[in-house]
């Protein structure tokens, strides 16, 4: 249910984020404090440019260069982004080249687990955090079931997605009482792993405890990774993380779902993952309810767009009848249309016909709207008949008790049974009025 356009939009957000942060570190910039905002990030950046490091600049440019043209023949062994940490690591200790290091930057990576431990939980705490918990949660959703569906497609499978977004739930649970952030599926991992034979998440199991493995044992060789070499693997990452492709297909996009994705991109960027979520799901959502409303059309029945083959016989319509279809879901986006509609026919006629066969869902609102137009009727000694409602506005009729009200009599299952109820409404004596001449519909019966 999230829209397209919405998450492209902040996943190429935060690609160009990440692509950012290690500008400094890809040309050896000096600089003390690097802003978190982006606009501040560019401008302190450029005002540093003279701080240019050639051979910090040199080393990420060979590793990149590595990694974009490593082998693919040896990538399923080992991946471009490993030889180039390897080899500027070792370019750094041979030529003692003078670049920062995660040791000297960091003062290298911890080689043990840190001890557990409860997070503060108190109210206002929780407050704070409750709504970038829930968009944090989302986003992390949206990134491993997509992972999901990229893995489905290459091994021809269909994941859980219930078992794998419980599993992540415990597993963010679990990393958060040791200190650690929320994790999620990665697209460019998973397909990496299944390039390289995983069919099973006893794949993902091996990945983390080589990670572990990794962490308790060559931590201390760690510190020794210059960060040019590692700006560059998280550039090329950034670089293939964005979706820049469809900035070019913006032109043929609808200009809303254009709208959109740009919003949650530049949100993204200048604002906050968590803003630009919520603002692109609002508006993606207030745009998809005025489509809906755009297709719902609502007019007399001689005026509507259809094939005339298709149209009732309206010669013998009696006088003081009048018939309006509606097409469409006559929802709280188009219920206004109702009696826009009705007033511009600056008509009212003794009976009213509403051809509802073509309304497939109907909510409150446009329930309101014909509970309103029965009781202008209904004030003025006028009637209202349905014909042919659908399954679901009919249920939504008879559990609000408007069937009753309106009168059952009045809800046919086919034109031609409305107008003869039309006809019986018009009769002199209506109430000794013979019904068997009605087809009358209720809630279980089919037209």
């Amino acid at each position: 249910f999230i829209p397209y356009p919405v998450t492209t939009g902040f996943t190429s957000g935060i690609a160009l984020i990440i692509f950012s942060t290690q500008i400094k570190d890809f040309f050896g910039l000096t600089v003390e404090h690097v802003p978190a905002d982006f606009v501040e990030k560019m401008r302190v950046l450029a005002a540093h440019a003279s701080s240019f490091s050639g051979p910090a600049f040199a080393l990420a440019a060979a590793s990149l260069a590595i990694i974009v043209l490593w082998p693919k023949t040896l990538a399923r062994r080992i991946p471009g982004s490993v030889a180039a940490l390897v080899f500027g690591t070792v370019a750094v200790a041979v030529f003692k080249l003078p670049v920062e290091t995660i040791g000297t930057k960091f003062g290298g990576i911890p080689s043990s687990l840190p001890l557990p431990s409860l997070p503060d939980l108190s109210w206002p705490v929780i407050q704070s955090l409750i709504q970038p918990a829930f968009t944090i949660a989302l986003l992390a959703a949206i990134e491993s079931l997509l992972s999901a569906v990229v893995a489905d497609g290459m091994i021809d499978d269909r994941h859980d997605s219930n078992q794998e977004l419980m599993a992540q739930g415990l597993a963010n649970i679990g990393s958060a009482i040791f200190g650690g952030i929320p994790a999620t599926g990665a697209i460019a991992r998973t397909a990496t792993n299944v390039k390289n034979g995983a069919r099973s998440p006893v794949a993902g199991i091996i990945h983390s405890l080589v990670l572990l493995l990794i962490v308790l044992v060559a931590a201390p060789l760690a510190k020794n990774i210059p960060l040019a070499t590692l700006s560059a693997v998280l550039m090329f990452v950034a670089f293939n993380m964005g979706e820049w492709h469809n900035f070019k297909r913006l032109a043929s996009w609808p200009k809303s779902d254009a709208a959109v994705f740009l919003t949650a991109f530049a949100l993204t960027v200048l604002i906050d993952l968590t803003v630009a979520v919520e603002v692109g799901m609002v508006l993606a959502s207030v745009l998809f309810i005025k489509r809906i409303s755009e297709t719902t059309q609502i007019a007399r029945e001689d005026e509507f767009p259809e094939p005339e083959a298709e149209k009732p016989s309206l010669a013998d319509l009696p006088p003081g009848v009048q018939v309006f279809r509606l097409f469409g879901a006559f929802t709280f986006g188009a219920a206004d249309k109702l009696e826009t509609c009705l007033k511009r026919a600056r008509q009212e006629p003794e009976v009213l016909i509403l051809r509802m066969r073509q309304v497939l869902a109907m909510d409150a609102t446009g329930l309101n709207a014909l509970e309103d137009l029965h009781a202008k009727l209904s004030r003025k000694g006028r009637h209202l008949v349905l014909s042919g409602p659908h399954a679901q506005p009919l249920f939504t009729m008879e559990r609000a008790g408007f069937l009753d009200r309106v009168g059952r009599e009045n809800v046919c299952a086919t034109f031609d049974h409305a107008l003869a109820r039309a006809r019986e409404l018009l009769a002199p004596d209506t109430t000794s009025a013979p019904p068997s001449t009605t087809a009358r519909i209720g809630v279980g019966t089919r037209d």
